[in-house]
């Protein structure tokens, strides 16, 4: 089995002096099976003082043990994985933590393992080519609410919803207020931002969240972008709308 790196004790001091801040550094969680790999980006997110690796492990079985102890705000989840997959993973830890944030983090853009991986709950998908800053950028989205992903596949996304088949139907029990929210997730806009955008406030916004996956019968944000997006009725109103260049 994969050894786990648990790299709390050795980070005290920097986020004792990290959570005197006003904002503490977000709390990452790394799933990943190779050491060298693991460890190299461990070091990377640490470089970053609004962000802390508070456990890096090497297996599904190491990160299903670990991580509901160590209650992380984001997980960057690789995709292959010894024995369980990333993606299985994945599916039992939102099944345990379903407010836990987890972006899969791979090397392929692979459109199946794309789509299994939403299926499972994931928040966002990102390529390990992926710059560190950029990495950066992403986890303060999905922490904010947002939904990341790499250029890459937001394109395999559009490919497949343009030639996939449409269901207006799944949209009829959405109200225009819910629907303008679904609107705002599919631009990138995290709970804050779109609060600031209908000058309403970030747990308003919350709450019409929670109510539209239910209604949807999804597990994420990203997934009920991704219902929202393949009805045909929504993709007119957002060329309307000027968001053509969007697709």
């Amino acid at each position: 089995m994969a050894k786990s790196t648990d790299l709390r004790p050795k980070l005290a001091g920097v986020k004792s002096a990290r959570n005197s801040a006003a904002h503490r550094p977000i709390r990452i969680a790394l799933v990943e099976n190779q050491a060298k790999i693991r460890e190299s980006w461990v070091r990377r997110i640490n470089a970053f003082p609004d962000l802390a690796c508070v456990c890096a492990c090497g297996s599904a079985e190491e990160a299903l043990a670990i991580i509901p102890q160590k209650l992380p705000d984001v997980v960057l989840m690789d995709v292959f994985l010894p024995r369980r997959s990333g993606i299985e993973c994945t599916a039992r830890l939102k099944a345990q933590l379903p407010n836990l944030q987890i972006v899969m983090f791979t090397a392929l853009e692979h459109s199946e393992l794309l789509f299994r991986s939403l299926e499972a709950g994931a928040d966002g998908y990102l390529l390990k080519r992926t710059r560190p800053a950029a990495l950066r950028k992403a986890i303060r989205e999905v922490f904010g609410g947002g939904v990341p992903m790499s250029l890459q596949i937001s394109r395999r996304l559009i490919e497949r919803f343009r030639g996939g088949p449409k269901s207006p139907d799944d949209f009829l029990n959405l109200s225009a207020r819910e629907e303008q929210m679904l609107l705002h997730v599919s631009n990138g806009l995290s709970n804050r931002m779109i609060a600031q955008k209908l000058d309403i406030r970030p747990e308003t916004v919350s709450s019409y969240m929670k109510l539209i996956l239910k209604k949807l019968q999804v597990k994420s944000r990203t997934a009920a972008v991704i219902r929202y997006l393949n009805s045909k009725p929504t993709l007119q109103r957002l060329y309307a709308c000027g968001a053509s260049d969007w697709f």
